[in-house]
C-alpha cells in the first residue's frame, strides 16, 4: 500500500489566537489548486454551507491575462485555512546570533486529496488562485499565509474579517454574519443580529417572507424576490433607538430579547402582507411593495404603528386596522402616489426616493389616526 502522496515546503511557524499556528511559505501558483479547495456558500437541508462567493469569471480572466503578459511581480498573499492533518517540522541547527526569535523555521508537509476532500480552504485569493491555475507560467513563485482550522465558523471569521475592507457582495456577508462568533467591527457588529432574524424569517414557514428572502446561496431557480439588505437596514434602524418597536427589546448587558423581536417582525409583516394580498409575493418588476424602496419605507412605519398598538388589547388586529385606514392610499402596483407626483413604478432604490416614500407614508398614517380619534 502506497503512502499519501504530501506538498513538502520550507516554512516559518509562529502562533496567534491562544496557541493558533501560522504558517508563512511560497508555493507555485500552479499548486494552490493542488492542495486547496474553495469552499463555496450553498445551502444543504437549511444548513449553511462554506463561506465563498461564486466566481467572478470576468476578474479571473482579467488576472490570467495580467499573468500571461510577461514576467510579472504578483506579491499579494493567498490565505488558506489548513487541517491538522498538516504537519510541520523544524529546522534543525543553531540559529544566527541576535536573531528576532518571532518565527520557527521548518518544513510544511501537506497530504494531496482529491478535489472536495483537500486539506486546505481559500480564506482569501479565490479569483487569484484560479487565474493562477489558468495561467501559462504554473511557476509563478505565490506567498501564502496558511492558520490551523477544519472549524467552519473559524474560517467564516477569518473571511468576513479579511475581505471588510474590500467590497465583498453585500448579500454574502449578510448570509454569513450569524453563523459566526468573533468579535466584529462596529459596522458589521450591528447587522449581525438584523441578519440572524432576516434569515429566521425566510425559513419559518410561518413567516410573510418564507423562501421570499433573497440570499447568497441562492441557486438560479430558487431565487427569492426580497434583498436580505432591504430588510436587515429597516431592522438596524428599529434597533437604534429604545423607542423602536424593535430598539425596545434591546437591553445593553443582559441580552437581547430576539423572541420578542421575532414576534414584533412576525405580528407587523403579517398584518402587511394580509391588508396587501394582491401586492405581496409579487417581483418587484410588478409591485413596489416587493422593492426594497417598498420594503424600507414601510420598515420605516413599522415603529410608529407598532408602537402605537402596544395599548391596545388586541395587538394584532390594531396594526391590521391602522394599514387597511392606509391601504386605498397606497400605490404599489398601479397609479400614481398623491402628494409625490410619482407613478408607482418610478420608485426606485435611491436614498432620496426611500426618504420621500417613507416620509409620504408616515405623515398620511398620522394625518389618518388624528382623523379617526
Amino acid at each position: 500500500m502506497t503512502s499519501r502522496e504530501h506538498l513538502k515546503v520550507r516554512a516559518v511557524r509562529a502562533e496567534q489566537g491562544g496557541g493558533v499556528g501560522i504558517y508563512a511559505f511560497f508555493l507555485y501558483g500552479a499548486d494552490i489548486s493542488r492542495i486547496a479547495d474553495i469552499s463555496r456558500i450553498r445551502r444543504d437541508e437549511q444548513e449553511l454551507k462554506g463561506f465563498q462567493r461564486r466566481e467572478i469569471k470576468d476578474h479571473v480572466k482579467d488576472i490570467t491575462a495580467f499573468l500571461d503578459s510577461g514576467p510579472v511581480l504578483f506579491p499579494n498573499a493567498i490565505i488558506l485555512a489548513m487541517s491538522p492533518e498538516v504537519e510541520f517540522a523544524s529546522a534543525r541547527g543553531r540559529s544566527p546570533g541576535n536573531m528576532c526569535e518571532v518565527g520557527d523555521a521548518g518544513t510544511l508537509s501537506i497530504p494531496i486529496y482529491p478535489e472536495g476532500r483537500r486539506a486546505a480552504w481559500i480564506v482569501d485569493g479565490q479569483q487569484r488562485s484560479l487565474a493562477l491555475a489558468g495561467a501559462k507560467d504554473r511557476s509563478i513563485a505565490v506567498p501564502v499565509i496558511g492558520f490551523i482550522s477544519d472549524d467552519l465558523s473559524t474560517q467564516r471569521e477569518q473571511f468576513i474579517l479579511v475581505n471588510k475592507a474590500r467590497k465583498l457582495p453585500t448579500g454574502l456577508i449578510n448570509e454569513l454574519l450569524p453563523e459566526v462568533n468573533v468579535l466584529l467591527p462596529r459596522n458589521l457588529a450591528a447587522k449581525q443580529l438584523p441578519s440572524m432574524l432576516c434569515e429566521a424569517l425566510n425559513n419559518d414557514p410561518n413567516s410573510p417572507f418564507h423562501k421570499l428572502i433573497r440570499r447568497e446561496s441562492d441557486t438560479k431557480d430558487r431565487a427569492g424576490i426580497v434583498t436580505d439588505n432591504a430588510l436587515i437596514e429597516t431592522m438596524k434602524a428599529s434597533l437604534k433607538t429604545p423607542a423602536g418597536a424593535l430598539g425596545q427589546f434591546k437591553h445593553s448587558g443582559e441580552g437581547n430579547d430576539t423572541a420578542a423581536m421575532y414576534d414584533a417582525l412576525l405580528l407587523y409583516w403579517s398584518a402587511v402582507r394580509d391588508v396587501f394580498p394582491d401586492s405581496w409575493g409579487k417581483p418587484p418588476t410588478e409591485s413596489r411593495l416587493m422593492h426594497s424602496a417598498g420594503i424600507r419605507a414601510m420598515g420605516a412605519l413599522m415603529d410608529t404603528i407598532m408602537l402605537r398598538a402596544d395599548a391596545a388589547p388586541d395587538k394584532a388586529a390594531a396594526v391590521r386596522a391602522t394599514l387597511s385606514r392606509l391601504a386605498p392610499l397606497c400605490r404599489w402596483t398601479e397609479g400614481s402616489w398623491d402628494g409625490l407626483g410619482m407613478r408607482w413604478n418610478e420608485i426606485q432604490s435611491t436614498t432620496q426616493h426611500i426618504t420621500k416614500l417613507s416620509d409620504h407614508l408616515i405623515h398620511m398614517e398620522r394625518d389618518l389616526a388624528r382623523a379617526a380619534t
